[in-house]
């Protein structure tokens, strides 16, 4: 099948495979690729990229119960390929002894037993010596007499008498019976497993419907149980892992960001690049048909930073010719992002460019890449077009409500000193008058001599002068 074939045509190869290949009774067919097959039996046992392991003690219940699974999977949309695993079916040799029969003959289990591994198995029967050499003597049938099973049928054995021998077949109901094909552990645990395949929908989404129609349509004994497996398991550890690791990351950027502008209100402003590149990566998805994957989370980590780094660009050059004089907002804006255009566009068409052959990418490993690059892609183009539009119309209503609280602050401070100095007037004046009204009441001439005894220095130094001569 040729490396560029769209997923489509392939989808449509594989089911003509397979409706050809149904007429093989007993088969069952996996369309997988090596590597990836090699992985999925690593990790899980299982060749499928799901498994669903049932778990219990009896064998036959777990076959019984692992073919409705598959009956049930096969109705799920998205589902592929879905094979039970093979438990029975290998056809043994059964000997069950007629135990009347033995008893008539004086014939014990253990002595037939003894008889039937010695012709087909093997039996020690002496020692061989060669100088210092030593080697078993080793007695059984020939090989031209080990080949059916009318041999085992025909295997004489000798009475306790010594002189008559009967062939087995007088002692025991000899035939082929269907036995355990190979028998499966898990920590103890018998299991048996069911293979599934996803094609045209995501892992999660289709391994949850099966969960619950399992859960709805199969009766599972006391002690059975059932576990989900292969890339399904993957998926969820590391979802659990990308639950760490992206707030991690977003809290990284945004401690960046203020460090690089000292001014939370512009984090933020530049912050909002986050959610509107991951728009772009989303709905690129949508567009191709491409569920979400560990690969396109990883794209959305790498989208994020290179989507802030535009508005860090823009935001720069914005407080860069505020520093410069430049007090009108609008031609600060207007200037600053035609400045900035060309630096922005030529960064994000630069990555979209080094991206775009892994969007496109058929070849080994296209699975992981082409999620990675479409998220990219679509995340840098809604993310560069939104920047240049979001961006200046935000930075200009938070300078222009900066601004007015500056003015504001302003205005309080000047009415604060105007009211201070109206009140130092007022006490001013008020002061000046009180004095004015006192000189201008009239005094007598007695009144004026007494306080200029009581207050004139000279008049009390010699009086105390006086004091001290007395």
């Amino acid at each position: 099948m040729d490396k560029w074939t769209s997923a489509s045509t392939k989808a449509e190869l594989i089911e003509k495979i397979q409706g050809k290949l149904k007429s093989i009774i007993g088969a069952n067919f996996i369309f997988t690729q090596p590597v990836e097959l090699r992985f999925n039996e690593l990790l899980t046992g299982v060749r499928e990229d799901v498994a669903i392991k049932l778990y219990g003690n009896d064998l036959d219940v777990l076959a019984t119960k692992a073919e409705e699974m598959a009956k049930i999977i096969q109705t799920v949309d998205g589902a592929a390929d879905v094979r039970a695993e093979a438990t029975e079916g290998l056809p043994q040799i059964t000997v069950n002894y007629q135990r009347s029969k033995l008893a008539k003959y004086g014939l014990s289990i253990e002595k037939l037993n003894r008889y039937v591994s010695t012709a087909f198995a093997g039996a020690d029967a002496g020692i061989i010596f060669e100088g210092e050499k030593r080697f078993d003597l080793v007695v059984r049938f020939a090989d031209k007499n080990r080949q059916s099973i009318d041999d085992l049928k025909n295997l004489f054995v000798d009475l306790p008498n010594g002189s008559t021998q009967i062939p087995l077949s007088e002692l025991a109901d000899i035939s082929y019976k269907p036995g355990p094909m190979q028998i499966s552990r898990d920590n103890t645990y018998r299991r048996v497993s069911v293979g599934v395949n996803v094609r045209g929908r995501d892992v999660e989404s289709m391994v949850e419907e099966v969960q619950q129609r399992l859960d709805a349509e199969l009766g599972l004994p006391e002690g059975y149980f059932i576990e989900y497996g292969g890339s399904f398991e993957n998926l969820k550890r590391a979802k659990d892992r990308l639950t760490i690791v992206v707030p991690i990351a977003l809290f990284l950027i945004f401690i960046l960001l203020y460090f690089a502008l000292s001014s939370v209100k512009q984090a933020t402003m530049i912050y909002m690049a986050v959610p509107l590149a991951a728009i772009g990566g989303i709905f690129s998805l949508f567009l191709r048909g491409m569920p979400f994957s560990i690969s396109a989370g990883v794209g959305f980590v790498v989208l994020f930073g290179v989507a802030v780094l535009n508005g860090l660009v823009l935001v720069s050059r914005f407080n860069s010719l505020k520093l410069e004089g430049m007090t009108n907002l609008k031609e600060r804006i207007l200037l600053a992002t035609e400045e900035r255009l060309r630096p922005i566009l030529l960064t994000a068409i630069a990555a979209i460019m080094g991206f775009l052959p892994m969007a496109i990418s058929a070849s080994a490993g296209a699975e992981v890449q082409r999620p990675l690059a479409t998220v990219v892609i679509g995340g840098l183009i809604s993310s560069t077009l939104l920047t240049l539009l979001v961006v200046p119309v935000l930075y200009y209503l938070v300078e222009k409500r900066s601004q007015k609280s500056n003015e504001n602050k302003k205005g309080n401070i000047n009415t604060a000193l105007a009211t201070i100095a109206l009140i130092g007037c007022f006490t001013f004046f008020g002061t000046q008058s009180a004095q004015a009204q006192q000189l201008s009441q009239g005094i007598t001439i007695e009144e004026a001599v007494t306080i200029a005894f009581e207050n004139n220095p000279s008049v009390k130094a010699a009086n105390l002068e006086i004091e001290k001569q007395e």
